[in-house]
C-alpha cells in the first residue's frame, strides 16, 4: 500500500513537472482564438527609466501568457466597459506603487500587481458573500493564519500594508508548493489542498495535471483568464481603445505612525482632506477612535503629510473625543456604565455587546462622551448647528432635517495661516471652505480673500 502510494505521488510530480512553463514557451496556445489578444511579451529599453506605474509594471511581466478563448472572452468583457476599468484603474493608482514596490523587492511578477482587479476591483473595503474581505480578499480564517488581527477595532485584512504582505507571501508559498503560477493562482483562489486533489485525480485517471486540464469550480475557471484579460488590456491599452488614468511611478502615500488615541475624523481634518479619502487609505479601523495600543500606522497622500504634522502641533485639545476603559476579567458590564456615567444600552451598543453578555473579558472599551455625540445607544453624525434666522424644518418620518441657506463673511488671509486653523476658527470644515472659495489646492496667499460661514461682517 505505502508503495502503491509512493508511485501515484512520484506521477503527480512527473506530471506537475511538465506542466510547469517558462515566459517563452506556452504549451497552453491551442484553442481557437475569437479576440485578437495583444502582445504582452515585449523588448524593454532598461537604459530609460519607466515612464509611469503602467509601464514599470509591463516590465515586470513574467508570468506566462494564458491564450484560450475562456481569456478571449474575458478581454473582450473589460474591453467593452472602458468606464468599469477606469474607475478601477484610478482606485488602483493609490496602491499600485506600494505593491510593485514590494513584488520588486521580493522578486514576484508584477502581473500579481493585477490580481486585486480580479479580487476586488482594487476597493479596500471589498466584502464578498464568502465574508472574504479587502484588496487581496482574504476570507477570516486564512487572514488570521497570515496574522491579520481581525476584532471589534480593527481588521487588518482591509489594510494595505498588512494585508498586501501577507498576500505576497502566500502566493510565493503557493508558488513554491505548486511550482507553476496557473496552479498557484488557482490555489489562491479555490485552496491548495482542492488543487492538489485534483491534479491527483486526473494523475489517477491518466490525465495532464496543468490548470487547463483540471476540473474546477466556475469561479476558479475563470480566475486565471480574468487576470491574463486584465493584463492584455494594461500591456496595450490602445489596442483595446482603454483609456488608463495617469499614475506617477512615485509613492501615493506615505505612513505616520501614532502614539496617542486619535479620533479619525480629527486625523481627517488635520491632514486636511475629506474624510471618505481618508478611510478609504485607512479602512482597517472599525471604530470612531484609533486606538495608541495597537501601533497604528496611518496612511496619508504624501503631499499631506507636512500638512498634517504642522497642525498637529498647532493643535491644542484633545485628540480623542472618547474615553478607553480597560475592563478587568468578570467584571460586569453595568457596574462599567454606572462607574462612567452612560447607560448600558449605550455602552452595549457602540462596543458592540450582545445582550447575552453581561460580564466583560479583558478588554478595551469605547466610552462615550458628550463631545463624541453618542446617546441612548446611537452613535450619531457631527453636524454643525444653524445660523440664527437662516434653517428652516422639514419631516422625513422620525427624522428632522434642516435645510440651511447659509450666509457667509470674508477673510483676509494673514502670513502662516492654514485652511485647517481657519476651519476651527469659523466652525466649518477644510471640505466647505474648499466648496465655497473653489480651492483645488492648499496653499493660502498672504492677503487672499476667502468666503468662510458666518455673517456679513468682515474678518
Amino acid at each position: 500500500m505505502i508503495r502503491l502510494r509512493l508511485f501515484l505521488l512520484v506521477i503527480v510530480a512527473v506530471l506537475a513537472g511538465c506542466a510547469t512553463q517558462n515566459s517563452s514557451t506556452n504549451p497552453y496556445a491551442t484553442a481557437k482564438k475569437s479576440y485578437t489578444a495583444a502582445e504582452t511579451s515585449r523588448t524593454v529599453d532598461l537604459t530609460k527609466p519607466p515612464q509611469d506605474m503602467w509601464d514599470r509594471i509591463r516590465r515586470g511581466f513574467a508570468i506566462p501568457n494564458l491564450q484560450d478563448d475562456v481569456t478571449d472572452r474575458w478581454t473582450s468583457y473589460y474591453a467593452s466597459h472602458p468606464e468599469s476599468v477606469k474607475r478601477m484603474s484610478e482606485r488602483a493608482g493609490k496602491y499600485l506603487y506600494y505593491i510593485v514596490d514590494e513584488l520588486n523587492r521580493r522578486g514576484l511578477p508584477t502581473e500579481l500587481a493585477l490580481l486585486p482587479f480580479v479580487e476586488s476591483a482594487y476597493n479596500p473595503t471589498a466584502l464578498s458573500s464568502s465574508k472574504a474581505s479587502g484588496l487581496w480578499q482574504f476570507i477570516p480564517s486564512t487572514g488570521k493564519y497570515f496574522n491579520l488581527a481581525q476584532d471589534g477595532w480593527r481588521d487588518q485584512r482591509r489594510d494595505t500594508i498588512a494585508s498586501t504582505n501577507a498576500a505576497l507571501d502566500y502566493l510565493a508559498y503557493l508558488y513554491d508548493f505548486q511550482g507553476d503560477w496557473y496552479l498557484a493562482l488557482a490555489s489562491y483562489n479555490w485552496g491548495e489542498g482542492a488543487v492538489k486533489r485534483a491534479m491527483g485525480k486526473n494523475a489517477l485517471a491518466g490525465k495532464p495535471t496543468d490548470y487547463l486540464s483540471l476540473s474546477m469550480p466556475d469561479e476558479t475557471r475563470n480566475y486565471v483568464p480574468k487576470l491574463q484579460a486584465i493584463k492584455n488590456i494594461i500591456a496595450d491599452p490602445e489596442h483595446y481603445g482603454i483609456v488608463l488614468p495617469s499614475v506617477d511611478n512615485q509613492p501615493y502615500f506615505a505612513k505616520v505612525e501614532k502614539k496617542d488615541n486619535i479620533d479619525i475624523k480629527l486625523a481627517a481634518e488635520l491632514a486636511e482632506m475629506p474624510l471618505e479619502e481618508f478611510k478609504s487609505l485607512n479602512a482597517s479601523f472599525n471604530r470612531p477612535v484609533i486606538l495608541a495600543e495597537h501601533n497604528p500606522i496611518l496612511l496619508l497622500p504624501a503631499d499631506r503629510v507636512d500638512i498634517f504634522n504642522t497642525n498637529l502641533r498647532a493643535y491644542k485639545g484633545r485628540l480623542s473625543s472618547w474615553d478607553v476603559y480597560k475592563s478587568t476579567y468578570g467584571e460586569s458590564y453595568a457596574s462599567i456604565a454606572k462607574k462612567h456615567g452612560v447607560s448600558l444600552v449605550t455602552l452595549r451598543s457602540v462596543n458592540g455587546i450582545s445582550k447575552r453578555q453581561s460580564k466583560a473579558v479583558a478588554q478595551t472599551l469605547l466610552i462615550p462622551t458628550k463631545e463624541s455625540g453618542a446617546t441612548g445607544g446611537i452613535i450619531l453624525a457631527s453636524y454643525e448647528q444653524p445660523q440664527s434666522g437662516s434653517a428652516t424644518k422639514s419631516r422625513k418620518g422620525d427624522v428632522t432635517v434642516l435645510k440651511r441657506r447659509a450666509n457667509v463673511r470674508t477673510h483676509t488671509v494673514r502670513s502662516g495661516e492654514t485652511l485647517f486653523a481657519l476651519a476651527k476658527r469659523y466652525h466649518t470644515s477644510v471640505t466647505e471652505l474648499r466648496r465655497l472659495n473653489n480651492l483645488k489646492g492648499d496653499h493660502l496667499s498672504k492677503g487672499k480673500r476667502l468666503r468662510v460661514p458666518g455673517t456679513g461682517v468682515r474678518g
